[in-house]
């Protein structure tokens, strides 16, 4: 999955896209490399106006998924003999957030699918794993993906929530933050040969962004597909800083 993106560009670029009226950023860096649970620049549906804004990578996980985390950590203190509350426990379980949603049909998801909650997410390469091609020790490179050589400025569809409250960090304790991720759909062959499972859905132009922004979702999810296989290029390990 999708866990580390690159945007190389300028705010006006992302405006021009987009037709953000609202910039709420300040000054974005020339070049970014966005991780899981960091802030990165979105676009926004907001009741506003359209709304550039950095906001925190992943998505609220599921109910489900804290609860099984939660019982992980109770069995491990009840084989301690260590006393615990689980209403407590459950309350404190840090999520990290859920940074690629897959399953949009799942009932977690569908309550943020409405033009509300859409956004898009600039970038202008992102990697997967390339497990084929280990280095020495081990360690396993990345392979890179965009649309071309020059890397030009495209989108990730995105979904946003506002103000969740919940334990991102357990050194930070109880937060309320904007968040977002995005959609998943079948890996092209491009992708593919490295990621097998999926890639982000992308939107390749000023007419998709809009679709996904404004259309209800009966058309926007049409969008969840694989990106062209000739529209997308794998970059060699040299193509791109490490």
């Amino acid at each position: 999955m999708c866990n580390l993106y690159n945007v190389t560009t300028n705010q006006e670029a992302i405006r021009q896209f987009t037709r953000a009226m609202i910039d709420s950023i300040g000054n974005l860096e020339p070049t970014l490399d966005v991780y899981p649970d960091r802030m990165g620049p979105v676009v926004r549906n907001t009741p506003a106006g359209r709304e550039m804004a950095m906001v925190r990578w992943g998505l609220p996980s599921s109910q489900q998924a804290l609860m099984q985390a939660a019982k992980k950590r109770a069995d491990k203190l009840q084989a301690k003999g260590s006393p615990f509350d689980f209403a407590q426990l459950l309350k404190m379980e840090p999520d990290g957030g859920t940074t690629n949603v897959r399953n949009t049909s799942s009932k977690h998801w569908t309550r943020w699918l409405g033009i509300e909650n859409r956004c898009v997410v600039p970038f202008t390469r992102f990697p997967e794993p390339d497990y084929g091609s280990r280095g020495e020790g081990g360690r396993v490179p990345n392979a890179w993906f965009a649309a071309n050589e020059e890397q030009p400025l495209m989108f990730f569809a995105g979904i946003w929530v506002s103000q969740w409250r919940s334990v991102r960090k357990i050194k930070e304790g109880e937060i309320t933050a904007d968040l977002y991720g995005f959609p998943t759909t079948e890996a092209n062959r491009v992708v593919g040969e490295i990621h097998e499972k999926a890639m982000p859905v992308i939107l390749r132009n000023v007419e998709e962004i809009e679709l996904w922004l404004t259309a209800s979702w009966e058309e926007a999810k049409r969008l969840q597909r694989p990106m062209p296989d000739d529209e997308l290029l794998l970059f060699s390990p040299e193509s791109v800083p490490a």
